[in-house]
């Protein structure tokens, strides 16, 4: 068996494929990735047991279809610090004896056979299917991640939440002190329903990049999820359970309203957080009309900043304690120039929106406050 392709697409294809591969496995195959031959196209697989993840990559040349695997670091060493160039793969299939040339040189090393490699089995019965644009897709699931929890004895809440309903596809995280709601409104389906996905496959989703404007479709039922893009796939297996009830702590009533510059506020955050106490990280939010009052202090070390931002406040004064590096992750994870800070009092949950909600979606974080000692 023979075919060619390029150097540097292998190459790039190997490192997204890469991060689904754990450095110790209980089957040795799994430190391998697969490569199938078929009509003109060849198929790279890399799997962990729970997640599977291909690409496709239409071939310049080849002689003959079949299967084999190959060790991750092998082929990865082989191809990493190559120019742009051809790469031509002879596969003997009798003993898995495997030679890669290049423009000045070649490449010897032995395969495995596909056998033993495992496959994930296709969607069965009761599949829902879900059409949506890739860039709002990954955004959504980008922005999510960082709020997700990592409590093993509450597993739903350390993945993602993916919740259909009439009003949209709401995708949501939260480790109890923080949450994210990103609502993509035109994908709806009246029945309800919902999956949880983990956060490993939502990190690969995340790191995966798609140049040119194509969709991705997400299939789903109650154990499995399917999800492909352009010349790529996803299989992963969901977390069973039930996700908190995210809603209920969404405040609808927030009647103090702060429109404030999201880089200024992030700029003053990493100045002030520093003389915070290192164990509580607390930073004062102190609002007057007009303007924004940050406060931090560590009394055991006697340190203490200030600053004061001009704002769009014309709410009550007030004074409400949140942990300096929540609050920050939260802004980092919001795009736009401004964000909108709804408050209510000292003791209840703050809302971060973006000033400017992007088209066809509405994009919620929350965050809950922490006790000041006045």
């Amino acid at each position: 068996m023979k075919f060619t392709l390029s150097s540097t697409a292998l190459s790039n294809r190997l490192s997204s494929l890469a991060k689904v591969i754990v450095n110790k496995n209980s089957l040795q195959i799994l430190e391998c990735f697969l490569f199938e031959i078929k009509n003109g196209e060849l198929r790279i697989t890399a799997s962990d047991s729970e997640n599977v993840m291909s690409t496709k990559m239409a071939l310049e040349t080849y002689e003959g279809e079949g299967s084999f695997c190959v060790s991750n670091r092998t082929i990865m060493d082989a191809v990493r610090e190559l120019p742009e160039q051809p790469l031509t793969f002879y596969i003997d299939l009798s003993n898995y004896n495997i030679e890669v040339t290049y423009l000045n040189g070649h490449y010897s090393f032995t395969g495995q056979t596909s056998e033993s490699f495992p496959t994930m089995n296709p969607m069965g019965d009761g599949v829902t299917e879900l059409v949506l644009d890739y860039k709002q897709f990954n955004a959504a699931i980008a922005r999510s991640i960082f709020a997700a929890g990592q409590d093993e004895l509450r597993p739903a809440m350390s993945g993602v939440l993916f919740d259909l309903n009439a009003d949209g596809l709401s995708v949501v995280s939260t480790d109890g002190q923080k949450l994210v709601r990103s609502r993509i409104l035109n994908v709806n389906k009246e029945e309800p329903t919902s999956f949880i996905l983990p956060k490993k496959p939502a990190t690969l989703l995340k790191n995966m990049t798609c140049k040119e404007d194509t969709q991705v479709v997400v299939k789903f039922d109650s154990r499995n999820a399917e999800i492909t893009w352009a010349d790529n796939e996803l299989m992963c297996r969901l977390i069973e359970g039930r996700y908190p009830n995210y809603q209920a702590v969404i405040p609808t009533d927030n009647p103090n309203q702060i429109t404030i510059d999201r880089k200024v506020l992030i700029g003053a955050l990493r100045r002030v957080l520093p003389f915070a106490n290192e164990a509580t990280q607390v930073v004062r939010f102190r609002t007057d009309i007009g303007m924004l009052e940050l406060s931090s202090e560590d009394i055991d070390f006697a340190t203490s900043a200030k600053e004061t931002i001009a704002c769009d406040y014309n709410g009550r004064p007030m004074s409400i304690g949140f942990k300096g590096h929540s609050f920050a992750e939260i802004l980092n994870n919001i795009e736009g120039n401004e964000v909108v800070i709804e408050l209510a009092d000292p003791s209840r949950a703050g809302v971060v929106l973006p000033a400017e909600q992007p088209e066809n979606e509405h994009i919620l974080m929350l965050i809950l406050p922490v006790l000041l000692n006045n």
